[in-house]
């Protein structure tokens, strides 16, 4: 049951984080909670809201003020995902997203490593752990050798977050079938890297983040894909948003991340659900 004393941490909390990015410069902005095209991620389901959908994220909207010209910007608002419910998700939820113009994902680590420490009085330097590292020694194998995503999926949900150290880390550097809407670097000798990073606290996942890719045919091709594995599993088949890829190509270099508002004050709190520091539970 929530208790008056989460509600109003949580409003600390929330002041805490626009007070951090207040103080650094950054843009606090508002984007459509409802959208003409979501993007298309396998196994992330948008409520509908006809003729559109309801945002899992303000990101794509986000990027096109980055594309028109906005360097530090911030939101933290509602998003949706269609039948998720349990311990640390809900059907609807609060997102805290940020980006940085002329920037990566390095830039964007070391706001979240800030700002977490600062919310929830953790010590810093976090521990950084790639995800080549986690895999070989949690699940005796090497993504980036032979991607198999349902194995990949299967393994992190079952070894590898169950598996992580205590205390706050930041898990590096992932496969490039795993780069999500992440920049590849190529490193000599080795097989590409997407540049993306998830945050966790004690084994639970608070943010994703990315050196964001703006090739905009590349991330067609990645939204054509990812499409095609929706309408192999079943799932609604979103249109592209062509605003966005038309735009894509202007973007500066950037970085950008998402956390979960819910999941920093569950920390915060102590408590085991995020339900507990919801005024309200949602279910779709």
């Amino acid at each position: 049951m929530i208790s008056v004393e989460h509600l109003q941490l949580r409003a600390e909390v929330v002041r805490k984080v626009r007070a951090f990015f207040d103080a650094r410069g950054f843009v606090e902005v508002e984007t459509p909670v409802r959208i003409p095209a979501p993007a298309p991620e396998p196994h992330i389901d948008c409520p509908s809201a006809p003729p559109w959908f309801l945002r899992a994220s303000p990101e794509l909207q986000m990027k096109k003020l980055l594309c028109r010209g906005m360097r530090r910007i911030y939101e933290i608002g509602p998003c949706f995902r269609e039948g998720e419910i349990g311990r640390r998700h809900q059907s609807e939820f609060t997102m805290l997203e940020w980006y940085r113009a002329d920037s990566d994902y390095r830039e964007i680590m070391a706001d979240a490593e800030a700002l977490v420490s600062e919310v929830l009085r953790l010590p810093s330097p976090f521990r950084r752990i790639t995800v080549r590292e986690a895999y070989r020694g949690l699940a005796g194998w090497d993504p980036f050798e032979n991607f198999d995503q349902d194995r990949f999926d299967f393994d992190m949900a079952g070894k590898i977050e169950p598996g992580l150290p205590k205390g706050p880390l930041f898990l590096v550097d992932y496969p490039p079938a795993a780069a999500s809407l992440s920049k590849l670097r190529r490193e000599a000798g080795m097989p590409d890297v997407a540049e993306r990073f998830e945050l966790y606290v004690d084994g639970i996942e608070l943010a994703n983040a990315f050196t964001e890719l703006t090739d905009a045919a590349e991330q067609r091709s990645r939204f054509e894909a990812a499409r095609e594995e929706r309408r192999s599993l079943g799932e609604a088949d979103y249109p592209l948003d062509e605003e966005f890829l038309s735009m894509l190509g202007s973007m500066p270099p950037s970085g950008g991340i998402a956390l979960g508002i819910d999941r920093l004050v569950m920390l915060a709190a102590g408590a085991s659900s995020i339900g507990e520091v919801m005024a309200f539970s949602s279910a779709f």
